[in-house]
């Protein structure tokens, strides 16, 4: 999506900057690992594979990526490759029953060492204000592996809701309706601080 091509997300722990054509490379190779494409349920892809999805993630208008820097380390280092820590996404379609717009939304932390610090529940409430606020939204959703518990708790700690199992799938959805009291919840969250990438 074109929409975030030139916005930077500032938050305390963590920047949200464009997914480039530079930033593929760390992502293919994070993507290489087994257990990390299980969690997300992706498919492995080759290198020229994920270029293209990079293109598609700048080019479709139902897809809205961000790679998630550690503020910390791009202030010291000053380099986004070596910052880079994970990315979060957003899909948007159409519910078929209610014609309601969705957007399912993805958080991605792959450094390990990054992990259980914080900085995925902040990308994830920056993605949320940014797309609630950018799009005209009616709810949100995700689907999550069961044993992800991580992930479940970190959605319901938004607010989402369990609506659905699939066991044949091993996956959980929960959702949340975009109403003002939520807005007005996750705009006590933090300050969206948005500038020119």
């Amino acid at each position: 999506m074109h929409l975030n091509e030139k916005t930077k997300i500032l938050g305390r722990r963590v920047i949200l900057v464009p997914y480039e054509a530079r930033h593929v490379l760390k992502y293919h190779e994070w993507m290489s690992n087994e257990e990390l494409r299980q969690l997300t349920a992706s498919e492995e892809l080759t290198l020229d594979e994920e270029y293209a999805m990079q293109r598609s993630w700048r080019e479709d208008d139902d897809k809205l990526t961000f790679i998630i820097l550690d503020a910390e380390m791009y202030s010291r280092e000053q380099d986004e490759i070596a910052a880079m820590v994970g990315d979060t996404n957003i899909f948007l379609h159409r519910d078929p029953d209610s014609d309601l717009l969705v957007a399912e939304a993805e958080i991605m932390i792959a450094e390990p060492g990054a992990r259980g610090k914080g900085l995925g529940r902040e990308a994830m409430l920056l993605m949320l204000q940014y797309a609630q606020s950018q799009l005209k939204l009616d709810k949100f959703e995700v689907k999550i592996d069961m044993d992800n518990s991580t992930s479940l708790h970190l959605f319901e700690s938004f607010r989402f809701v369990e609506t659905a199992r699939v066991e044949v799938f091993h996956e959980v959805t929960l959702e949340r309706s975009i109403t003002p009291d939520w807005i007005s919840w996750l705009d006590q969250q933090g300050e969206l601080r948005i500038e020119s990438y």
